[in-house]
């Protein structure tokens, strides 16, 4: 069985949401058990008032937690003072071994904190960013990092892409990943310093598969990519540090939303364009589906001594039980002993 500890009360909605995920999450995998991390006098009625399948309730347990960390807690902040708080005791039970891993919807920066606090990142590691999946034209884009670390160091870069490889592999099945590092040009001129020395470290640098007899690299390095670069399907793994991450991974959101409101006006603006939006209807749904974001929900914190996975702060049930799946994946796959492995073969530029 796998245990993964379920921040229930963070993010938007919170356990309106994470209850009714935490159920679909066990009914479609038998190997779970989850810990619903928050306060029992919401969490109970909302499974109350569900009828569960045979087996789904022995594989659940409540966990209280008497605080909750909201979107607007200060990191700092919230280790200080929310040390009951559901995200704290999730993290806790997963340090104490109580759980493999965890999930949270919640504060992005307090739980990066409280991450890096309790749970500590692996001896090889400086600095554990996020690492999100974002649709391209043949499956998924892996993105680091999205938000944990505004800046970042050459070596650090050059450590994102390794871990990034590792989940590209071990999680999402890509057997040699293509990794390519985030720049204003593909030129090898273009960029600053710092993406410039983290470029050198990396076409210096391939960590062997110790899976694999020979010489086998994790992954190709293919150089500098551009922002387009992401959708092409050409690459697997982008890397780039915290703030323009999620500087992109924003811009991206606002995109979508933007050509979704454009669509809706357009095809109901008069009769011929309702007429024209009926006709179009089952090529629209099939657009939508593929990129619907409830899909690739679920971004690995990778580089910590163990698995967090935080989801969107909106994300609904669908979205919430696809980020625990990821999350029950990474311990199965054995995602941090690979990690360490992988940095621990050749990568000795840490702290």
């Amino acid at each position: 069985m796998t245990l993964i500890a379920l921040d229930v009360m963070s993010g938007d909605l919170g356990a309106q949401e994470c209850v009714p995920a935490a159920l679909l999450a066990l009914e479609s995998d038998v190997s779970l058990r989850l810990k619903l991390v928050g306060q029992a006098r919401v969490i109970a009625p909302l499974l109350e008032a569900v009828a569960l399948a045979p087996g789904v309730r022995d594989r659940l347990e409540l966990i209280e937690a008497s605080e909750i960390i909201t979107m607007s807690d200060a990191p700092r902040e919230a280790i200080r003072r929310k040390k009951q708080s559901s995200m704290r005791i999730a993290a806790d039970l997963v340090h104490d071994g109580l759980a493999a891993g965890m999930v949270s919807a919640g504060n992005t920066g307090a739980l990066t904190a409280i991450s890096h606090f309790v749970l500590k990142c692996l001896p090889e590691v400086e600095r554990a960013p996020i690492m999100t999946s974002i649709p391209n034209r043949r499956a998924f884009t892996q993105l680091l990092d999205v938000g944990a670390n505004l800046r970042a160091t050459p070596v650090q870069l050059r450590q994102f892409a390794i871990m990034g490889a590792i989940v590209a592999r071990d999680v999402h099945g890509h057997e040699r990943p293509r990794v390519g590092l985030l720049n204003i040009g593909e030129e090898e001129t273009k960029g600053h310093d710092l993406v410039q020395e983290a470029h050198a470290l990396l076409k210096d640098f391939k960590p062997v598969d110790w899976k694999k007899s020979g010489d086998q690299a994790i992954f190709d390095y293919v150089g500098f990519v551009e922002g387009q670069d992401i959708f092409s399907g050409d690459i697997d793994v982008v890397v780039t540090d915290g703030f323009t991450g999620n500087v992109a991974l924003k811009t991206m959101e606002g995109v979508a939303g933007l050509i979704g409101d454009r669509l809706k006006r357009e095809f109901t603006a008069d009769l011929p364009s309702k007429l024209a939006g009926m006709a179009a209807r089952p090529v629209l749904k099939r657009v939508s589906a593929s990129l619907d974001p409830r899909r690739f929900n679920g971004a690995i914190m990778v580089g910590l001594k163990h698995i967090v996975v935080k989801s969107h702060g909106s994300a609904d049930r669908y979205a919430m039980a696809q980020a625990i799946a990821i999350a029950a994946t990474a311990v199965r796959k054995r995602l941090v002993q690979h990690v360490s492995q992988a940095l621990g073969s050749g990568d000795h530029s840490t702290c």
